[in-house]
Formats: structure tokens, sequence, C-alpha cells
């Protein structure tokens, strides 16, 4: 995958509709057309594209010199080839533009790929919510992961 084919754009209401179909093909428990339309006017929304294909999305949220990783998602067909890596890369430095120090998140705790992907990055674990997440017959558990934002 040659760099000039990854591009990234800030998302817009009218993107929804394309961000959902891959957040409901993505995720077991997807974020709804009204949380995504509460991050437009609050947080830092980013689509990403190979070619003209959308292939992810992410939101980060920052306060002050704080980030938090809300949301980053990558069409499944085109997980497995450095996607996510990528828009994490992209992700976290548009926090460091937004003057943010440190980036926070939680990841589900069977959600090893994910958590790896943090890891790879230079997230560390620092703590665990317990039953934070809706799961199939209950909840399950966040990890909490911290990641110090170089210049």
């Amino acid at each position: 995958m040659s760099d000039d084919a990854l591009s990234f754009r800030p998302m817009s209401a009218a993107d929804l509709d394309a961000v959902l179909k891959i957040e409901y093909a993505a995720f077991s428990h997807p974020w709804t057309r009204g949380i995504f339309q509460d991050a437009l006017n609050s947080y830092d929304c980013w689509l990403m594209f190979l070619g003209s294909q959308q292939v992810g999305h992410g939101v980060i949220n920052v306060i002050l010199d704080e980030a938090h990783l809300l949301n980053i998602t990558v069409k499944p067909e085109n997980q497995g080839c450095g996607l996510g890596l990528r828009l994490l890369e992209h992700l976290m430095r548009r926090a460091a533009e937004l003057n943010a120090r440190e980036c926070f998140l939680e990841v589900r705790a069977s959600n090893q790929a994910a958590y790896r992907l943090y890891e790879r990055y230079g997230f560390n674990e620092i703590g665990r919510r317990r039953d934070y997440y809706p799961a199939v017959g209950g909840r399950e558990d966040a990890l909490v992961m911290a990641c110090t934002l170089l210049d």
C-alpha cells in the first residue's frame, strides 16, 4: 500500500450513512447515528480513505492537554494490513496539534487485536473498568490504556 493512496479528511454530517455502514459491520455494539451527531458537534472526527474508498474513521476528544481516543474503526475487509495503525498515528498527530500531551483510551478486554495495536503504538495498560461495555449476554470489562504524546 503506497502512502499516496491513503488520505484523511474531517468527518461531516453528510458522511454519517457511510460511517454507520462501516461502524455496524465492524462492531457488535456500534455507535449510533445520535452518538456520531453529538461527536461531530464536540470532538475531532476523521475519515480515512484508501484511494477513493472510505475504509475507516476515528474520533478524539481533547480537553486542555489530555486527549481521549473515543472511536477508531477500520472496515472489516480492510483490517489486518496496517490501516488501524495508520489511522491511530493520524489521530495522535491531531491530538498533539491540539496541544494534548497524553492520550487515554478504553478497549474491550476481549479485543486482543486492538490491544496489540495500541501497545505497538506505545500505549500502556494503566487500569480496568469493570463491566464498562455492553456485551452479548451481559457486560465486559474495559482495559484503560495511556500514552504520552511527543511533538
